[in-house]
């Protein structure tokens, strides 16, 4: 085990969320650190590698650094470039591939236990506060149906090179899942496109809706609306129609289950933090954003609940902006 450390302040999550809050915290000069499980905006990097965003550069911006890109938006590369850049302006102390594996302690000294994912290293921080930052791409939302663990089916998707000339499924009617199969489409890949609702969602970024809907009425991206998956197997999907009960098997050599994510809601209740069984949104004061553990913050998509659509980047920006004072005043209060 390392040596035991201090800080002002512990930032659990280098993501745009958890950076925008220690960038906010160093600024309120306040002594933080951020930990990351996996690398610096670890979910930014496992997006589509050709990924677009939606918005505009300006709208992700973090501590008042401009953000340039060569387009009217940016692509996934351009975001992780600017993120990096953030982070090595403000100095900001980013320990990646350090997993808090127990938080135990009150405020004023939290003990924050940590594990490397590299060399297994231990090590301990005591932390006068805390930030959760944790986001919820690395918890896809499962279909729950026998087969789901077969090594062919992934919740994640990167770039289609490794499906050309396969068969393909995809599940889901929202962008992830569209935007796959207009990309596996385009690159030789025999894809299927499972959609449990009656329609794609409305959600869909306005430039792809119409590309999807011309590949749909011409044949060329195959899709069953009101359709769910009962089964995975090794080679093939066995699928049930919701409107008829009508059951079928549609023959697939790579499963692309892309349902959505979820924040880790486990290991904020482990932490004390209360959940609305309805809504699953964390109590936390809406003004400052400490949750009811004193000395506990939240900040990013996870103050959503389950509703994550409402909290993006866009907004999830400024909550460091109404943690870092209220934090920094019962620091000194």
């Amino acid at each position: 085990m390392r040596a035991p450390e201090t800080r002002d302040a512990v930032v659990v999550g280098a993501g745009p969320g958890g950076l925008s809050c220690a960038v906010a915290l160093r600024q309120e000069k306040v002594d933080v650190l951020v930990l990351d499980k996996g690398s610096l905006t670890d979910a930014l990097r496992r997006f589509p590698t050709n990924m677009v965003y939606f918005t505009t550069p300006d709208r992700l911006e973090i501590g008042g650094v401009p953000f340039v890109c060569l387009g009217e938006k940016p692509t996934r590369a351009e975001a992780l470039k600017y993120y990096r850049r953030v982070a090595e302006q403000f100095q900001l102390e980013v320990r990646t591939y350090e997993r808090v594996v127990h938080v135990s302690g009150q405020d004023g000294d939290f003990v924050v236990e940590t594990r490397s994912g590299l060399t297994g290293d231990t090590a301990r921080i005591h932390a006068r506060k805390i930030v959760l930052a944790t986001g919820y791409f690395d918890q896809p939302n499962m279909l729950r149906v026998p087969g789901e663990d077969l090594p062919h089916v992934s919740h994640y998707y990167t770039e289609p090179h490794a499906y050309v000339g396969r068969k393909v499924a995809v599940i889901g009617g929202s962008n992830s899942a569209v935007e796959c199969a207009l990309e596996l489409f385009r690159n030789g890949v025999n894809v299927t496109l499972i959609v449990r609702g009656a329609a794609l969602s409305p959600s869909i970024k306005y430039w792809v809706a119409p590309d999807i809907k011309n590949r749909i009425e011409a044949g060329e991206i195959p899709t069953l609306f009101s359709t769910e998956v009962i089964e995975v197997k090794p080679d093939h999907l066995r699928l049930r129609n919701l409107a008829t009960g009508a059951e079928s098997e549609l023959p697939s050599d790579f499963v692309m289950a892309l349902t959505g994510y979820r924040p880790d809601y486990e290991f904020l209740r482990r932490l004390g933090i209360q959940i609305d069984p309805a809504t699953l949104v964390p109590a936390h004061d809406p003004e400052t954003f400490e949750s009811n553990v004193p000395g506990l913050y939240l900040a990013g998509v996870i103050v959503a609940g389950g509703d994550n659509n409402k909290v993006f980047i866009e907004n999830a920006r400024f909550h460091g902006e109404h943690i870092a004072p209220a934090l920094r005043a019962r620091l000194h209060g």
